[in-house]
Order: C-alpha cells, then structure tokens, then sequence
C-alpha cells in the first residue's frame, strides 16, 4: 500500500518566486522536503551566507535542540525530596511515589543501603495510619513462591500463592509478602514493580509510610528499572529545617551534572547493596590528621571500609579516626575552651566557635564540608556540637558511614554502569 501526504506549507507561485530554477512538482501526490538554507527556501537568509556561517548556525540550531530535548527528559525524571523531620516526623528523606491503578500516593523514606521497597497494606498490625490498599488497585497481583525474585527477598517463606518474606530494619522486626504493582515516580509510571507489603511490623525504626530502596542489589529501584534509568541517579538532600520539597532525586544520565569529580566505587561481595568507596584519609583545617592506614582500608571479608549511605543521619567513624579527627577539631577550635557533651556528642561548646573545615579525602575526590555539614545545635541553640561520633560497638564498628547531615546541599551522583560516585556542591534548601 503506498501512502501519500500533502502538505500545504508554501504557494507555489512564493517558492518558483524565488528561484526560478525551482523545479516544483505538483503537490498533490508528493511531500517536497525543502532545506532552509536552500536557494529555493522561502526561509533563507537575505544576505547569502557562506559554508562556514551556515554550518555555524545550524550547529547553534542542533545545541538549543538538544537542551530542549534534554529538558523533556529532565523534567520527567526528577522527584523532589524533603525532610521526612517536617513532614512525617521521621529522621528520614522522603519523596512522593503513586501505587496502583487508581494511584495512592504515599511518602516513602529513600534508602541507599536497601533495596527492595516496602510499604503498609491494609490490616497490617502495628503500622501508622497511612496504608496502601491493594484491593482498591486494578493492577495489584501477589508474587508466587516459585516466581525467581522471591529468593531475592531476606528469608523467603511460602504462604497460600504468595511469597512471604521478613527482616529487621534498625530496631524493628518487619514480616511482608512480595507482591507487584505500579509505581509512578514524577511522571514515570513502572510497571509490575516488585515491592513488598508490609502485614506486621515492630519497634521504632520503620518508616510510617515505607521505603524505596536506592541500592545497586536484586529487587532495588536500579535493577527494576535498568532499562528505563540505565543504573544511574543523583539527590541533593535540602537541610532537616527545610519546610518543602526543595531537594532533588534524579533519575536516569540526563541533567546529571557534567562538572564534577567522581571517586571509585568498590564492590564488597558480603554486603553488595552498599556503596563502597576509598576514603584515604580526613584533613581538619590544613592538617591531616594521623590516622592508622588499617582503620580506613578496605576489606571485603570483615566489611570494613566506608560506605556512602542517605538513612544514618550523622557520619559514624570507627574508633580511631573519630578520636584522631575529635582530637584536632578541638585543638583548632580551641585547646583552652570547655568541651561539653550533648547526648551521643562529646564534642561540645555552650560558647560562639570558630569552626575548621573538615575535608574527606576519596581516592580521584576530595570534600570540604563547610559549617553547616559540621555542626549541630541545640534547640536553644546554646549549644554547639560536632555533627559526628564513634562507630558503636558492634557488628558495624569496622564501617566509616557518611551520612546524610554531611551530605547535605550537595549533589551525590551515583553512575553504576561505570561504578563511579561523583560529589559537587549545590544548595538545596
């Protein structure tokens, strides 16, 4: 079958005015495709241009084109982010996400060191208020035992045609069955996005309205949706006092930032959804502080080594590089001023500081914090403490953990596909 247009863009009588070398056919069976640079292109400049100009110009063209197409990518693949403190009263991030068909929309905490999503369903014991209702989806399904993801899930067990599964999430006990539905995110809508819904859950820690993991294992944002963001995503996290969605989660290569520095990530075959990276050593003001080389290394076998993460909220560092950091914090701050302590801070001062920069130094990356990523007030505000502590003493006092308050108004890119993490500043509050 041959299919005819005709386009009624230009009179003849205009494009044979011309030039009347313009041989124009008839134009009722035909579409002529006419160059704007053309002799015979109503468009074309008054004044002749030569190669080189026209060339230039349509290169001029081919840039605003292509930031234009960029920018339609751009605005579909961003989700804004607030502090979960204002919102939820939870020391979390959150962004909006819709679930099922019709979407309910509900506000999930962004976790870097997870990765299976989960959420409250309907009837679940001990959740918050905010719950999603699968039987009001159309395309809600349960997720069978036999089906390969549900032994991707933390101790898979078969119910009656689902998969049932549970972990612990900080201090809480959580039990879920694996199900799919869709998950819009910005404009986006994925569907048959495994996640689990919660049926019961225990203690403090979880998150009222659920979780969407950000990790580069099975089951997380990144494997689901390969295809669509190609294991790629950056988020500037705006300040806790933050009253709006003003951060940023961005998805996909597009609108990443093209000037940037970028550190290795290493993989850890024990914990493989964290993000591992090479910290080399700390600089307080202009002084690297002494630090034994054992305390930063990093060892696949014990999971020592530093990790980024967007859930702890103040950077935890093993014993001996939190005292040597501490130590020359307090001597540039002052050798003479009264240390107090403030709960889990033991750096303290209930008078105006000076604060020193603190700079980490990543293999390929360096970042300086400024004051806001340092310190933390009191209510009051007359007291200030060093935003950061001593690993606990236990199963993770191996792992240096940069947390989100350090983290914070700066845009962190995670590129899997060339297992890289870029840090640049940028204010999001």
């Amino acid at each position: 079958m041959k299919l005819t247009l005709s386009l009624l863009f230009l009179s003849l009588s205009l494009v044979q005015g011309l030039n009347p070398k313009c041989d124009v056919q008839d134009h009722s069976s035909t579409l002529q495709v006419i160059h704007v640079f053309s002799p015979c292109s109503p468009f074309r400049p008054s004044t002749p241009l030569s190669f080189e100009e026209s060339i230039l110009q349509m290169q001029a063209k081919d840039k605003t084109r292509l930031q234009f197409l960029d920018s339609l990518v751009a605005r579909k693949s961003i989700v804004p982010i607030a502090s979960g403190r204002q919102i939820i009263q939870s020391p979390t991030y959150i962004v909006r996400a819709k679930i099922g068909t019709p979407p309910q929309t509900l506000l999930l905490a962004m976790d870097t060191s997870n990765d299976a999503a989960w959420i409250p369903c309907t009837a679940c014991d001990g959740c918050s208020s905010s719950l999603f209702a699968p039987e009001k989806s159309t395309t809600f399904k349960n997720v069978s035992c036999a089906a390969p993801e549900c032994k991707q899930v933390p101790n898979p067990s078969c119910g009656v045609n689902t998969c049932n599964f549970n972990f612990t999430y900080g201090s809480s006990s959580i039990a879920a069955n694996l199900v799919q539905d869709t998950v819009t995110l910005a404009t986006d809508p994925i569907p048959i996005y495994k996640f689990g819904c919660v049926s019961k859950t225990t203690g403090t820690s979880t998150p009222p309205q659920g979780l969407l993991g950000l990790g580069r294992g099975p089951l997380s944002l990144l494997s689901q949706t390969q295809n669509l963001y190609q294991s790629t995503f950056s988020y500037c996290l705006p300040s806790f006092k933050s009253l709006n969605f003003s951060g940023s989660l961005k998805l996909g290569p597009v609108a990443q930032p093209k000037r940037i520095k970028y550190t290795p990530l290493l993989k850890n075959p024990r914990r493989s959804s964290l993000y591992y990276v090479n910290l080399q050593a700390i600089r307080v003001g202009r002084k690297i502080v002494d630090i034994p080389p054992a305390a930063l290394a990093f060892n696949p076998i014990t999971g020592a080594g530093t990790i980024l993460d967007s859930g702890t909220v103040f950077t935890r560092l093993v014993e001996p590089v939190y005292v040597a950091v501490r130590d020359e914090f307090r001597r540039r701050v002052g050798p003479n001023l009264t240390v107090t302590s403030l709960g889990g801070f033991d750096t303290c001062y209930n008078v105006p500081i000076v604060v020193p920069t603190i700079t980490f130094l990543f293999t390929g990356m360096n970042v300086t914090l400024p004051e806001d990523n340092i310190l933390i007030h009191s209510t009051a505000g007359s007291t200030t403490c060093l935003a950061m502590a001593a690993a606990p003493d236990n199963v993770n006092s191996v792992l240096n953990v940069i947390a989100n308050m350090q983290q914070q108004n700066h845009r962190v890119l995670f590129d899997i596909p060339n297992s890289r993490v870029g840090v640049s500043r940028e204010l999001c509050t």
